[in-house]
């Protein structure tokens, strides 16, 4: 009975094992290289380029960028600080609105605790009662949590409307104040867990996986710090649902959703205690997957970089309850530059059927430029405006030909004939002979 209790127990450990979501280790070269696509921008310390998610993912990453860091973090200081004081110069107040946000603000607290910093004092204070105050304003852009009728039921939500940001930054707001042992109100968190339920409530009318990842993410830290006990139970099956509906996104290639929401999804699935049978399968499979994506050099974006070098140490965003400063990491070397002298042109046609008259041009760049120069070498030709506000992730098309998109509106970017892009502007290379729309789509 012995040996058979024994053999039973390793089954079962074997079973234990096989629904958690471990990431195999990954070729140190192949991490080092994505790590090296950081450090220029480690050098822009103009307000514009500066992006908290850069500091956060070395951090949690096998990787250092030695006094780089240090430096960065100094900067992003000054111009928050400067910002939330209201002290910058005039030039310096439109970056101040971007940064002053819902989700850039809780990127700066995560930045902080990355550096095992807990915010407090007077600018920390200020800090904290900013981003709840974010948070109350979305709170309300979605609606009342019950009803004003004091004799109807308080179980009527009223959640018709949408955050003034996404849901997105909403989920990222709360992990960042839970980071920091801050909590926030239940109806702040009734919003996140009604929107996880009802999926149609997040993101253009589809699932969106890096949004439904961030809330699984925030739910996660409220359960560990026990905060929120009187939804306790209500935040625990939430996170199970979280997890069914990234494993039910993912690809036949591996990926959940796409190859740039995958690193999110897989932060949040290694943290996530819910056994699953299916969860260690998937995980292994998006490992492949991302495996494949780096060598094929797919990483660009440094927002996405930096939620992928810490999935590559085996860390997440969660660490950063009790983040591990002392770890060692590898110092990153600049990568050797190579200078090509092929000076190819090629050509891209530019459309926009949403307007009147609708607008088509052949624009000759340099190959190996992006959509963004596409767009800047369109506007120089004349007969092209567009407009673009900084984001998370890069900047993003507001406005085409005076088109500025309205409530509930963007510009898509899609490859003829009707291919979306799954990168922005500033990311994605269009190819010889490519036609690229730009169409005003409503959600």
């Amino acid at each position: 009975m012995g040996h058979l209790g024994a053999f039973l127990f390793l089954l079962g450990a074997l079973g234990a094992l096989a629904e958690i979501c471990e990431i195999p280790e990954v070729d140190s070269r192949l991490v080092e290289k994505l790590g090296q696509r950081l450090l220029p921008w480690m050098d822009r310390l103009s307000p514009e380029h500066l992006n908290p998610s850069i500091y956060v993912g070395l951090r949690l990453s096998s990787l250092q960028a030695g006094t780089k860091e240090d430096l960065y973090l100094h900067s992003l200081k000054l111009n928050y600080q400067q910002c939330l004081l209201g002290s910058a110069s005039s030039d310096h107040n439109s970056h101040c609105q971007a940064k002053t946000s819902t989700g850039q603000l809780g990127l700066y607290l995560l930045a902080l605790r990355a550096n095992c910093e807990f915010v407090g004092g007077h600018k920390g204070d200020r800090l904290v009662s900013q981003l709840k105050r974010l948070l109350e304003d979305e709170k309300r852009a979605i609606g009342n949590s019950s009803s004003p009728t004091p004799w109807l039921s308080p179980r009527l939500p009223a959640h018709k409307g949408h955050p003034h940001t996404s849901y997105y930054q909403y989920g990222l707001a709360i992990l960042a104040l839970c980071v920091h042992q801050k909590r926030v109100h239940n109806n702040v968190v009734d919003k996140l867990l009604y929107a996880v339920e009802h999926e149609q409530h997040l993101h253009q009318g589809h699932l969106s996986v890096d949004t439904v990842a961030m809330a699984g993410l925030a739910f996660i830290c409220l359960e560990r710090s026990h905060f929120n006990p009187n939804k306790r139970l209500q935040i625990t099956t939430a996170i199970g649902m979280v997890q069914e509906k990234i494993l039910r996104a993912q690809t036949p290639e591996g990926h959940f959703g796409n190859v740039y929401s995958t690193p999110l999804a897989l932060q949040m699935l290694m943290t996530s205690s819910t056994s699953h049978l299916e969860v260690g399968t998937a995980c292994l499979k998006a490992k492949a997957a991302l495996l494949a994506s780096l060598q094929n050099e797919a990483f660009q974006n440094r927002l996405v970089i930096s939620q992928l070098l810490p999935v590559l140490n085996r860390k997440t965003y969660i660490d950063l309850i009790s983040p591990d400063c002392l770890a060692p990491r590898v110092m990153l070397r600049p990568a050797t530059e190579t200078f090509s002298l092929t000076t190819e042109i090629i050509s891209v046609t530019l459309k926009v059927l949403s307007i009147v008259p609708p607008y088509k041009q052949s624009v000759f760049v340099l190959a190996g430029s992006s959509l963004e120069d596409v767009l800047k070498m369109a506007h120089e030709l004349g007969g092209f405006t567009y407009e673009t506000q900084a984001s998370l992730s890069g900047p993003y098309l507001t406005s085409v030909m005076g088109n500025a998109a309205g409530e509930r509106e963007f510009w898509q970017l899609l490859r003829d004939p009707d291919t979306p892009l799954l990168q922005g502007i500033a990311d994605y290379r269009p190819k010889d002979g490519e036609t690229i729309e730009l169409r005003l789509v409503r959600w």
